[in-house]
């Protein structure tokens, strides 16, 4: 598979600089002191980050065209709706690990740092490895067709984040204490560094935005072959994760029909990596499936709420 980018190192370089500064103006302006983040709020950061990624989106229209533009938005569109399976794990792990409502943007910040880094190495190397055998194509596509299946008949009971090998490996060689110790990461007792459980917790959404990379990305790269459209995409995607996980966190089980949706999508882009030598989907096709599954399954959640089992009076 022979890739082809527009991202000249200049275009990398400053993409990326401009992408820490507002990480930077958001933490050290705005979120300089912990405070719970209403729904308000939440909602104003997410619009604000969805209009950056959209103007970006129209830059990459009019500097490479209205394909790179339809790649663009309908990579952005993938990654952001997967990123909705991600708040729902998020909430499990912040539950489980009883963390203040006003640590977890704190959190969710150095994890979407975290993510950056991360995701920026998948990326190149996944972008490596379809250069170099095209056979990698089939088994991303193969990976995304297992997983939508997973998906769909998985409950949401089986997140169990303690049981996470990377935060289980974390917890018996890193010397922690037991408490929170306000919004630090760690804490020195007697002359010797422990980690506080805040910083756990970090290692926990990191281990399982780890596990949600491995979907999304080859899940891009069946839309895309140009790697600095599928790591700004990407970028922009996650960037707003934070704020919408604060405006979704309290009415995620209104949308029950969202996983089939996102299993669908999974599907859907895992069957066009698997044909794509016989035939390849074209890119509008790609972004009008994408985006009638996702509105389809978000109109039934709300035509056909989730019914909750009555309430037996106490004796």
């Amino acid at each position: 598979m022979h890739l082809q980018t527009v991202g000249t190192p200049l275009l990398w370089i400053s993409f990326t600089l401009i992408v820490l500064a507002l990480l930077a103006i958001d933490l050290g302006v705005f979120h300089r002191k912990a405070h719970v983040v209403r729904f308000k709020e939440a909602m104003g950061w997410t619009i604000v980050w969805i209009v950056l990624s959209l103007l970006f989106n129209l830059w990459v229209y009019d500097h490479f065209g209205p394909q790179k533009g339809l790649e663009f938005l309908t990579g952005y569109l993938i990654e952001k709706a997967l990123s909705v399976d991600n708040i729902f794990v998020f909430i499990v792990i912040f539950a489980y690990f009883a963390v203040p409502r006003v640590y977890q943007h704190r959190v969710l910040f150095w994890g979407v740092i975290g993510a950056l880094v991360l995701r920026g190495i998948f990326i190149w190397v996944g972008a490596a490895l379809l250069q170099q055998f095209h056979w990698v194509i089939y088994v991303f596509g193969a990976l995304l067709v297992a997983t939508g299946i997973k998906l769909l008949f998985q409950s949401e009971e089986n997140v169990q984040p303690e049981r996470n090998p990377i935060y289980r490996l974390a917890r018996r060689f890193i010397p922690a204490v037991s408490e929170y110790h306000g919004q630090s990461f760690t804490v020195v007792r007697d002359g010797r560094r422990f980690v506080t459980p805040l910083f756990l917790v970090l290692i926990a959404v990191e281990a399982s935005d780890v596990l949600f990379a491995v979907d999304s990305i080859p899940a891009i790269f069946a839309i895309t072959n140009d790697p600095f459209i599928v790591y700004t995409s990407n970028v922009c995607a996650i960037l707003g994760l934070r704020a919408l996980y604060f405006v979704l966190a309290d009415i995620m089980d209104k949308f029950h029909f969202l996983k089939i949706g996102l299993a669908l999508v999974l599907l859907f882009v895992g069957a066009k990596m698997l044909i794509s030598t016989f035939y390849k989907i074209p890119i509008g096709v790609s972004l009008a499936v994408v985006a009638s599954l996702l509105t389809l399954s978000i109109a039934a959640s709300l035509f056909w709420p989730k019914k909750t089992p009555p309430e037996h009076p106490s004796s």
